[in-house]
C-alpha cells in the first residue's frame, strides 16, 4: 500500500512514525506548499522518502500512489479529498472529515462510484482497548449514564489570547474544540451505542466566535452520553460507562484508550490490550487489511458512522451559533 502525505506539521510526524512500523505501507512522497518546500524537504530526509511535491495535482497525478493522506487543516479536507477521489486515488483523511454533514455525505457518494477506498483517520474506534469496552458492555447491564472528558490545553491558546490566530481557532479554517478535540468522545460513543435521538451542545466562546471548550449532551433511548471537550484548560481525561450492574471505564483521554477497567459488584478486572508504541498504528493496519483484501463494504459501513458523527458536529455547532466562514 503507497501512500503520499500532504502536510508538514505535527500529525503528519506521528503518522509517518506509525507507518515507520508497519511493514505493508509505504510513504512514496510528500506535498506540501511552496513555502514549506524546505520543511517538507527536511522530512524527506528524516523518513527516507524519495519524492517531494509542491503542487497538490502532479502528486496526484503519481501513478506511484494509491492513497492519498490529508494531515491538513479541516477546512481543506474536502477539497482535497474531492480532488484526489475524482483522481481514482483513495483517500485517508485526518479528523473531522469535513466542515459540515453534506461535504461528506457528498464525498461517500463519489467514493462509492468511483469504487474508491475513503477513510477518517480517528485513532480510538480501532484501538484494541476499545474492541474490549464493546464487549464487555452487556457485563455492567442496562447503560444508564456515559461520561467522556477529553480536555487538554492547547500549545497555541495562549497565542490565540494574545490575538494570534491559528488554524484549530479559527472559524474561517473549520476549528474549535468540538471538531478539533470532543469529536473523539463522540465517535466512541457512536461507535459503542450508535447515533443519538437528539444531541444538544454547549461551549464557551473566545473573541473570534469560536468554542474553546464545549460539552455536547447525547440523547439515547434509555440513558445519555455527555461529552467534554477543552482546548482552554485540561484535567485527566477517561470515559465512564454506567450500567445497571457494574462500571467501565477507559482509563486515559479518549484518543489513546490506553487501559480499561471493569467493575461489577465491587470486583474490578483491568485489561490493556494496546501494545504499539505508536496509538495512530492501529487504524493504519485496519485500513491496509481492508484495502488489501478488498473489503469495500466494510470501509463504507465505517463511512456511515463518520456521516453520523458529522451531523451529529454539524448540528451542535449551528445550536451554538458558530459559524464557518
Amino acid at each position: 500500500m503507497r501512500v503520499g502525505i500532504v502536510g508538514a506539521g505535527n500529525i503528519v510526524k506521528w503518522c509517518l512514525d506509525a507507518l515507520n512500523n508497519i511493514q505493508e505501507i509505504t510513504c512514496e512522497a510528500i506535498c506540501v506548499r511552496e513555502s514549506s518546500a524546505e520543511k517538507g524537504q527536511a522530512l524527506c530526509d528524516e523518513y527516507t522518502i524519495n519524492k517531494l511535491y509542491t503542487d497538490y495535482a502532479h502528486m496526484l497525478n503519481d501513478p506511484e500512489i494509491d492513497f492519498i493522506y490529508l494531515g491538513i487543516p479541516n477546512k481543506l479536507h474536502y477539497e482535497y479529498t474531492l480532488s484526489a477521489l475524482k483522481a481514482n486515488k483513495h483517500v485517508i483523511c485526518e479528523k473531522p472529515f469535513t466542515s459540515d454533514d453534506q461535504e461528506l455525505i457528498e464525498l461517500t457518494g463519489l467514493a462509492k462510484e468511483n469504487q474508491c477506498f475513503l477513510f477518517e483517520a480517528i485513532t480510538n474506534i480501532y484501538a484494541p482497548n476499545v474492541q474490549i469496552m464493546k464487549e464487555c458492555l452487556a457485563k455492567i447491564g442496562p447503560i444508564k449514564f456515559v461520561q467522556s472528558n477529553y480536555s487538554q490545553l492547547s500549545s497555541r491558546y495562549h497565542q490565540y489570547l494574545e490575538g494570534h490566530v491559528h488554524p484549530a481557532f479559527d472559524p474561517a479554517m473549520s476549528g474549535g474544540a468540538l471538531y478539533d478535540i470532543n469529536i473523539y468522545n463522540i465517535h466512541l460513543s457512536c461507535y459503542l451505542f450508535g447515533a443519538p435521538e437528539q444531541v444538544t451542545y454547549t461551549c464557551n466562546k473566545g473573541f473570534n466566535g469560536i468554542d474553546t471548550s464545549g460539552v455536547m449532551v447525547m440523547q439515547y433511548p434509555d440513558f445519555i452520553s455527555v461529552c467534554t471537550g477543552a482546548k482552554d484548560s485540561a484535567s485527566p481525561g477517561q470515559v465512564v460507562i454506567q450500567g445497571l450492574d457494574g462500571c467501565l471505564t477507559l482509563t486515559s483521554p479518549p484518543n489513546v484508550a490506553a487501559s480499561v477497567e471493569l467493575e461489577v459488584k465491587g470486583e474490578k478486572q483491568f485489561f490493556n490490550a494496546n501494545h504499539a508504541d505508536n496509538h495512530m498504528e492501529y487504524e493504519f493496519r485496519h485500513f491496509y487489511q481492508m484495502y488489501s483484501e478488498g473489503r469495500y463494504d466494510e470501509c463504507y459501513r465505517y463511512l456511515e458512522h463518520s456521516v453520523a458523527v458529522m451531523q451529529i458536529l454539524t448540528q451542535g455547532r449551528k445550536q451554538a451559533g458558530i459559524v464557518f466562514q
